[in-house]
């Protein structure tokens, strides 16, 4: 009796909304109960909304209104809205154009498909914008790309990041070649923000697709996504029917774009106030997190000023006269075989965990934009004592299933376009760079090969070389030839005691050399690649003293070092200017 009255009720319920559920699906409607259209189990509409709109039963996501997103993320009673009513043209006096919208106007009590504003999340102030997608599927005519054009603008007079939540069925049909140009329109608004220095930061949200995804979407200094969501410039139908061929299982959903290289990070709901207010903190310039430049940076730092770098290394001296402190000697029975060994000991600490031991605070982000996302490159921006810095490592795995999914530390082209591309998104918005070098060298496969290996270390050499930010690259384990070089190209270059850097692998060099590769610790001996050899030599500023073994018994002590040397190292470059910083850099390599 129970299920014929549940069925009863639920098919008024389901009658009731059916044709509003069939334009806005999967919106939830007004009722105590409906069937998520995912997993097909009936559930609760309150514990769906005190779920942030996601299935309890199954997790999938339905679509959020507009001014929901903003009850959820912005701080409460902070929102200021912008151009909540503009006037409504046909431009191509296309017929029942206005009838539609007026229809969609009263039906969400919307005047377009997008709100925007400003407000603060977690305290930080930010333009904000948010696509619902019941207004006409969200598309995009020349009102919802005028609003987010004068948003972008506005933010950038005023200095403010943007966040914008997109959700879009494309251009809209009704305005054909204007709906176009809002393309552009957007387009080089946001390039106008960036090149002011101010922080965009897109979330895409189901669906993202057409002109949207082609144009502000994608733009984002950040692109975050909600889990499953549907991104792609053609839709899947459309494709299908031109190419005749059933797509793969996942085509187009966010996890889909991660792997490719496409999204930064993939974010719960539950999670995003936190996570967007996190990312905002860490664009700041640091005083919201405590740190403030002292007024006696100099004298805090210990630095003398100098000409800029001549033949001679900063340190040395000093460095030398500390040497029986252990700070630069290394034991006589240790061979430089011994040391190849040591960097290349299983359980040796790895980029991953100095990141972790020296940061406050790290987020992670994924892909080059171009191709894939690169496992054996680990990047993203963290906080140094309350400073926003951002941190890119080479990453090696501690075990066979580790090590397969970072392919043993040897980045392939994508890697390295993805370290740089967080590079100069550090060069935008002020943050020094810290490299972990860890690799025995780039990835020599066919398909690097086909990807642009050499072009791909090449640009970073060619892009490093002119950074307008401090960079600090520290060899932790390996550093193999070009593919450490790479992530090198910095004012200053450190060594972990027991590391290496070198042209080859000794075994390599022994191959070439000798046509014999069991003489490497022979080769190794030759080569000079020990942390003292390149100290000598002048190649390398300072060797970090290690407690054996270097690995997480030991990581406090190696942490601790290396903090108080990075302070060190940041305050002797806050005093230089953006110019001084790349000459300094320039003359280091121009000695060599």
């Amino acid at each position: 009796m129970l299920k014929n009255m549940f069925k009863k009720t639920y098919t008024v319920i389901d009658t009731k909304y059916r044709s509003q559920r069939k334009e806005e699906e999967p919106n939830i409607p007004q009722g105590l109960w409906r069937k998520c259209n995912k997993c097909g189990q009936p559930i609760y509409v309150e514990d769906v909304k005190n779920n942030f709109y996601v299935c309890p039963k199954c997790g999938g996501y339905f679509r959020v209104h507009a001014f929901r997103r903003i009850e959820m993320l912005i701080d409460e009673g902070t929102f200021e809205e912008w151009n909540g009513d503009m006037e409504f043209t046909n431009p191509l006096n296309f017929p029942g154009y206005e009838r539609k919208v007026q229809a969609a106007k009263e039906r969400t009590n919307l005047n377009e498909a997008i709100v925007t504003g400003k407000g603060k999340i977690g305290g930080q102030e930010t333009a904000f914008g948010v696509c619902d997608a019941r207004f006409l599927m969200s598309s995009m005519g020349h009102i919802v790309g005028e609003k987010v054009t004068q948003m972008v603008e506005r933010a950038t007079s005023e200095k403010l990041p943007v966040i914008l939540f997109a959700c879009s069925g494309g251009a809209r049909m009704q305005e054909g070649i204007v709906s176009l140009m809002q393309m552009a329109k957007t387009s080089a608004a946001l390039k106008k923000h960036h090149e002011a220095g101010q922080l965009f930061i897109s979330v895409l949200t189901d669906p993202t697709t057409g002109g949207v995804t082609a144009s502000f979407a994608m733009l984002g200094d950040i692109i975050l996504a909600e889990p499953n969501a549907l991104i792609g410039f053609a839709g899947p139908r459309v494709i299908e029917q031109t190419i005749r061929q059933k797509l793969p299982e996942g085509f187009q959903r966010a996890e889909f774009l991660l792997e490719h290289g496409f999204v930064d990070k993939i974010v719960e709901r539950k999670d995003q106030k936190e996570v967007l207010s996190q990312i905002l903190r860490l664009h700041g310039k640091g005083e919201e997190n405590g740190y403030v430049i002292p007024d006696n940076v100099e004298e805090a730092a210990g630095i003398v000023r100098e000409p800029l770098m001549s033949s001679s290394l900063f340190d040395f001296g000093r460095n030398k006269r500390n040497s029986k402190k252990k700070e630069n000697s290394v034991p006589e029975e240790k061979t430089a075989w011994d040391m190849v060994q040591l960097s290349r000991a299983a359980g040796r600490l790895t980029a991953a965990d100095y990141i972790n031991a020296v940061f406050d605070e790290f987020v992670e982000f994924h892909g080059d934009r171009y191709f894939g996302d690169d496992g054996a490159i680990i990047g993203g921006i963290a906080s140094f004592h309350g400073r926003p810095v951002t941190v890119i490592g080479q990453q090696k795995g501690k075990n066979t299933k580790e090590n397969i999914k970072c392919n043993f530390g040897m980045p392939s082209p994508e890697g390295y376009r993805k370290a740089l591309r967080l590079m100069k998104q550090a060069e935008t918005f002020g943050r020094p760079v810290i490299c972990l070098v860890d690799t025995p060298g780039a990835f020599c496969g066919l398909e690097a090969e086909e990807r642009g290996q050499g072009e791909a270390i090449a640009r970073n050499l060619f892009e490093m070389a002119s950074l307008k930010v401090p960079v600090l690259s520290i060899v932790i384990g390996e550093g193999g030839s070009g593919g450490a070089l790479a992530l090198a190209v910095a004012n200053e270059v450190w060594m972990m005691e027991n590391a290496i850097y070198s042209i080859l692998s000794p075994e390599g060099f022994a191959s070439i050399l000798w046509k014999d590769s069991k003489k490497a610790p022979d080769a190794a001996r030759v080569m000079k690649i020990t942390a003292v050899d390149l100290y000598e030599q002048g190649f390398i500023e300072q060797i970090i003293p290690e407690e054996e073994p270097a690995n997480s018994d030991t990581l406090p002590v190696l942490s601790a070092i290396l903090k108080g040397k990075m302070e060190e190292f940041l305050l002797k470059y806050d005093v230089m200017t953006e110019d001084e910083i790349v000459e300094q850099r320039y003359k280091r390599f121009r000695v060599m």
